[in-house]
């Protein structure tokens, strides 16, 4: 049997569709898979046994983006079954020129506060008339673990979707200065992202710190996935890599303002640790500060996090 799945976009929704493409695959254990969609989204499928093509979609490049998604459509060939894990335009658009027995795309079916993970199994059990329950995030991979004689510490200062979602460098300087005493330091960041991961090094250098390594731009999302899964202790923003440390089970302390943790923390990862304010304002949901003072984030200090880890018995 041949399944087409287009996957969300971002690199935290693609990780999180993996319980329900899991579930795919339980209830049509012999197909195989063509995998499409953004180019860091389709990285986490690389190694999976039952992917048989990745297409990156590169139809935003250029201009033209119909009549570049209307020729995918149409050199892909035929599939029994197509399904869309995004809701837009472009996606009904790109289904509906692909040769495909039977057609679906994601949409949610209540407005009831619900995990994100549960939405895209609730997409699938709607759309097939079966009922299976999401199980762990996965994530195939080759990875294997290193002897190290320290254990490591991961922060990831980023957040793709905006700087609302963004902790403060000089608070994951603080955390990492005092936790450099236990741990070995990996600093993540896109290559985006260089500048701010640089101002964290500054800090913890000036301060003595020299068990790290600054990989921000550095890495591939398949690098990325074996760095995070190597982990003893994470500590990030709401994002891609927050839901990467959660398929591996990795201790991590989620800091959270503008958006909602009941819908996007991490999935079964019973070694999370969430900080929030929970202000009135929050969660707003917006990539800046709509009343520009930003306090979800403000609000947390580097103590917060550190007396957390310390509960937990980390430190």
């Amino acid at each position: 049997m041949k399944i087409f799945i287009e996957v969300p976009t971002w690199l935290g929704d693609a990780t999180m569709a993996t319980p329900a493409i899991e579930n795919l695959l339980i209830t049509y254990p012999r197909a195989k898979l063509t995998v499409f969609g953004s180019f860091l989204a389709t990285r986490l499928f690389v190694h999976h046994p039952s992917v048989e093509e990745i297409i990156v979609d590169e139809s935003k490049k250029d201009g033209f983006r119909y009549a570049k998604l209307y020729r995918y459509a149409k050199a892909m060939g035929s599939f029994d079954l197509a399904m869309s894990f995004r809701r837009n335009f472009t996606t009904k658009f790109l289904l509906f020129f692909i040769n495909a027995k039977d057609k679906y795309h994601y949409q949610r079916y209540t407005t009831q506060a619900l995990h994100q993970v549960i939405r895209y199994n609730d997409f699938l059990n709607q759309s097939l008339g079966v009922e299976t329950t999401p199980s762990q995030l996965k994530i195939h991979t080759t990875t294997q673990q290193k002897s190290r004689s320290k254990p490591l510490l991961g922060i990831n200062a980023g957040a793709t979707y905006g700087s609302a979602k963004r902790w403060y460098p000089k608070e994951f300087a603080v955390c990492a200065v005092e936790l450099s005493q236990k741990y070995d330091i990996l600093l993540f960041g896109s290559p985006s992202e260089v500048e701010m991961v640089d101002d964290i090094e500054y800090i913890i250098s000036a301060k003595g710190v020299k068990n790290y390594q600054n990989l921000a731009g550095k890495t591939s999302v398949e690098e990325l996935i074996t760095h995070i899964a190597s982990l003893d202790l994470f500590i990030t923003n709401d994002s891609g890599p927050m839901h990467l440390a959660a398929a591996f089970g990795i201790p991590t302390v989620a800091i959270f303002g503008p958006t909602k943790h009941s819908e996007t923390n991490q999935w079964m990862n019973e070694h999370e640790m969430i900080v929030s304010k929970n202000l009135e304002c929050s969660p707003c949901m917006k990539r800046s500060c709509p009343l520009k003072h930003h306090e979800c984030m403000k609000l947390i200090t580097a103590d917060m996090v550190v007396k957390r880890i310390k509960q937990r018995g980390l430190f």
